[in-house]
């Protein structure tokens, strides 16, 4: 990110007269009006000012029903759980349980990517994701995994979150090896995103992403 600490107001758009690269500056930004590609002179081609992170801010709609949390088995990347916690954010889950040996949310790496979501969404640390499952479905939680199994579903069958009797929880796994076995035997169900190209899956965090947009649409 250009400059955390302070909240960024403004951008610019610049041309670079010696090498044709049209891009984005906004304040602080380390650059300055020098190309990033050549170094060369660059020519304002616009300037806006920004409300909020990106652009206007839109209605936000409250999450009504019960709550629904994320649960993070293992994920090496800390860029992910920081691009998952912005979702989570995003798409109004109440916690996210961070297991085994997933990054802190509060580790610079992490808050690079989470934009302040680690302060929105309550999260918490777990270094056994299957005891803490075993807890949540003592006091009623309903569990699901985003998982390639062979009982798992399509995830067009999801259900709302603001439809649900229960608290529910959603489990992303590790990047390489997904899932642990045992939290898979403790879901009530499983899903699946189906691939159109040639890999077998998507990156953790879009994943999640596209699961969480499917779980609260």
């Amino acid at each position: 990110m250009y400059n955390d600490a302070m909240p960024i107001r403004a951008y610019e758009i610049r041309v670079c007269t010696a090498c044709g690269l049209r891009y984005p500056v906004v304040e602080g930004h380390p650059f300055g009006t020098r190309c990033p590609v050549c170094a060369g002179e660059t020519q304002l081609a616009l300037r806006r000012e920004l409300n909020g992170e990106t652009g206007p801010r839109r209605a936000q709609k409250a999450v009504r029903g019960k709550p629904t949390a994320v649960l993070l088995d293992n994920i090496r990347s800390a860029w992910n759980v920081g691009s998952i916690l912005r979702s989570a954010d995003g798409f109004g889950f109440s916690h996210a349980y961070l297991c085994g040996i997933t990054p802190s949310a509060d580790t610079e790496t992490v808050t690079k990517t989470s934009l302040g979501a680690e302060d929105s969404v309550p999260w918490s640390y777990h270094k056994d994701a299957v005891k803490l499952v075993k807890n949540l479905k003592s006091e009623g939680w309903t569990v699901f995994a985003l998982e390639d199994t062979a009982r798992a579903i399509h995830l067009s069958h999801s259900f709302n979150v603001s439809s649900r009797a229960r608290p529910a929880l959603l489990i992303v796994g590790n990047e390489v090896t997904g899932v642990d076995p045992e939290l898979l035997d403790l879901c009530d169900q499983a899903f699946y995103i189906p691939m159109r190209g040639a890999k077998q899956s998507f990156n953790v965090a879009i994943a999640f992403s596209i699961a969480a947009y499917a779980f609260s649409s």
